[in-house]
């Protein structure tokens, strides 16, 4: 999954919320993350440094359509030692535009088409560029349920035709002060997975979350890159208003790998590396 995901999901999600006001939403999320330095089996080591940044409109109807559009900015730095580099700068860009609504039958749905590009130093915009599509529905099970299916198709990169995938969109507030939801965190990690968060107070909250990312990219020369892992991470959050949340994040990438492929799709080069700690903060901004 993508960082992209991350936007299409949060936008629609917050579109389709019953607590979110009628008219025009206007938001604002960045965060930065460092995954401290990991071996590789390739004989060297690695850190990254990761900048994200979005920005977003949406315009709430609850008596027929909304719709909106978001603009995501990210890069992501790599410095390799000891070991020739794979690649350093990996930047990413995407414009989605959200679509949302619900039927007299309490169902709610929406569909977010989007055009997205990533691309290390030395390739370009336009190598990494794909379009793709992430849509789903979800009711409401009694006073504290949301559950529904959710699906995504994007055009892949290299050797991979499409990336498809299904998804399941929950939030679930199962007791007092806990919840469970596949909502996105931003930053922390990039794509659908599951949170567990327990509410301290009104204002601060604690969520442990996990997830499995493969984020593929374009390299000079038309190879493509791939970095996968599965991030855990514990995040404080502080939120004195509906409209301002603050994050401080710590944890590990576990079970890691990268890979080199050609335009072809045949692997030039890959090699796993241990777990890699994780520290970063975040902001989201409403009104």
């Amino acid at each position: 999954m993508r960082f992209l995901t991350v936007a299409v999901m949060s936008v629609a999600a917050g579109a389709a919320s019953a607590q979110a006001p009628e008219g025009w939403i206007f938001s604002i999320d960045g965060a930065y993350l460092n995954q401290d330095s990991s071996d590789t089996n390739g004989g060297g080591s690695f850190s990254a440094d990761r900048v994200y940044s979005r920005v977003g409109a949406f315009h709430r109807n609850p008596d027929g359509i909304s719709y909106g559009v978001s603009a995501t900015f990210g890069q992501s730095d790599y410095d390799f030692s000891g070991t020739p580099a794979l690649w350093d700068k990996v930047d990413e860009r995407s414009v989605t535009v959200s679509l949302a609504g619900r039927t007299e039958s309490g169902m709610r749905w929406f569909v977010a088409p989007s055009v997205r590009s990533r691309y290390a130093s030395g390739a370009s915009t336009s190598d990494g560029r794909s379009a793709g599509l992430f849509a789903g529905v979800s009711w409401e099970v009694g006073d504290n349920l949301v559950i529904g299916p959710a699906f995504g198709a994007f055009e892949g990169l290299g050797g991979d035709d499409y990336d498809a995938f299904p998804a399941l969109l929950l939030d679930w507030e199962f007791a007092n002060r806990w919840s469970l939801s596949t909502g996105p965190t931003l930053g922390a990690s990039q794509g659908p997975g599951l949170s567990l968060r327990y509410d301290v107070s009104d204002t601060w909250g604690l969520t442990l979350s996990a997830r499995q990312e493969t984020n593929r990219f374009a390299l000079a020369g038309g190879n493509v890159g791939q970095d996968k892992s599965v991030p855990v991470v514990m995040s404080l959050s502080y939120d004195p208003n509906p409209g301002v949340s603050f994050v401080l994040f710590a944890g590990a990438e576990v079970d890691g790998s990268l890979a080199v492929e050609n335009a072809t799709g045949t692997t030039l080069s890959k090699q796993s590396y241990d777990t890699a700690p994780l520290l970063g903060v975040a902001f989201s901004l409403s009104f």
